[in-house]
């Protein structure tokens, strides 16, 4: 025997934790199931010695998969290609046999020979999925949950692998989009340095030798303190830097940090605007995915708000949750919001007028995805000449800082204001 604690959803999508005593976690996914419950999560906590190997065996093949990174893109090949075996009438034992032979990534062929198993002994696709929360999200569970139950699998499958390559797309135009700041600040950083630690200690040493005693401009004597402070205290300037990087990374970790930093990612000027517009297409796509799928919706809306990624989202569906736990309708939190636009709101409440609330969502996500495309641009746009001119403007004041001096010694010396002669 041993013990493994749950997590799990009942169908009005309330949550509840406990564990189980069960000789092993297809036996704890069944008992979960004859309570009415719906698994998220199912962990072995406390592992019991027994005589019998082949069920020691057996809790140790569950958990090895934990040593490898399934990527998502490999994840997103699995489901586009079990849903076309599954459409094309293959079973679904079989289609995952075939999968898991074909399959070159070491960690997924591991969960996929699991999943086999399970549903080989009788257990449900879901249950299987549930037993690796690391790898399937509880989105992903519950979506295949709701087709095992209508039916309709293979619908539900092609439907989460066109939400898992859309997200991956809308990943990578931004990976893509950042490229070209971030080379631009990496070349900063990299004139930044080569001019204060190699460049501006020679200068230095010609202006002591033309004019011994005679001192220099202001501006010239910071940047050349600057200078000096970070050839002699280079270990002390580094570890203040990421000393600053570990109190923010700690900072936006904890419950206050975190509700700071995403109510400011969302009224921060243009990069506000693609957090928004990101955060809006990630809910109405998961949301409608999902009641397109025949998941409940406040089970769904339990989903969607562990999926969020923003806890200011997160915040304005539990209202949602609770509204229409109450009785009322999706569309009133969104009015009353100021995260998103007014008009989803008004689209929201003719999808529910109509009944095609899952259809309106999805038309939504679709938009807000173009609406994402060209925020990025925009910002990509801004960033460019910004970033120029960020570099233009700190490697022309080193310049002018060093030619300063030479200026002032063409033009003759100039009387200090202690009487000293300054350059």
């Amino acid at each position: 025997m041993s013990n493994y604690a749950y997590e799990a959803v009942d169908a009005g999508g309330l949550r509840s934790k406990g564990s189980l005593d069960v000789m092993d976690q297809s036996e704890a996914l069944r008992r979960i199931k004859e309570m009415g419950l719906f698994p998220t999560m199912v962990r072995l906590v406390n592992p019991v010695q027994s005589h019998s190997l082949p069920i020691r065996q057996t809790c140790l093949w569950s958990q090895e998969w934990t040593t490898g990174r399934v990527r998502p893109a490999a994840l997103t090949v699995f489901t586009r290609q079990l849903a076309t075996l599954v459409n094309v009438g293959m079973p679904l034992l079989r289609g995952l046999r075939l999968l898991h032979e074909q399959e070159r990534s070491p960690a997924l062929r591991r969960v996929i020979a699991d999943i086999s198993r399970t549903v080989e002994n009788g257990g449900t696709m879901s249950e299987a999925l549930a037993a690796h929360p690391k790898v399937f999200s509880s989105l992903y569970v519950n979506m295949v949950r709701a087709g095992e139950l209508g039916g309709v699998l293979e619908v539900v499958l092609r439907r989460q692998a066109e939400f898992m390559e859309k997200a991956i797309k809308i990943r990578a135009k931004i990976k893509a989009a950042m490229f070209y700041p971030a080379a631009v600040i990496l070349v900063a950083i990299g004139i930044i340095a080569l001019l204060v630690l190699f460049i501006i200690p020679r200068f230095q040493s010609v202006f002591e030798g033309l004019v011994p005693g005679r001192s220099m401009p202001a501006f010239t004597l910071a940047v050349m303190q600057v200078s000096e402070l970070c050839q002699h205290h280079v270990l002390a300037v580094g570890l203040t830097l990421a000393g600053l990087i570990a109190v923010f990374q700690y900072f936006i970790h904890t419950h206050t940090g975190r509700w700071w930093y995403d109510h400011f990612k969302l009224k921060v000027p243009v990069i506000g605007q693609v957090c928004s517009k990101l955060s809006l297409a990630r809910f109405t796509r998961t949301l409608g995915t999902l009641l397109g799928s025949g998941v409940p919706v406040l089970q769904a809306l339990n989903i969607v708000k562990e999926t969020a990624g923003n806890v200011a989202v997160g915040d304005m569906i539990a209202k949602i949750h609770e509204n229409v736990k109450e009785g009322g309708t999706l569309a009133d939190p969104f009015r009353a919001s100021r995260i998103f636009p007014a008009m989803v709101g008004g689209m929201v409440d003719v999808g529910e007028q109509t009944g095609a609330l899952p259809d309106m969502l999805m038309r939504i996500a679709d938009t807000s995805d173009e609406e994402v495309d060209n925020a990025v641009t925009a910002m990509t746009s801004l960033l460019e000449p910004a970033m120029i001119i960020f570099l233009a403007v700190v490697v022309g004041s080193i310049v002018i800082a060093m030619f300063l001096p030479l200026i002032s010694i063409i033009n003759g010396p100039v009387p200090g204001p202690n009487g000293q002669e300054q350059l």
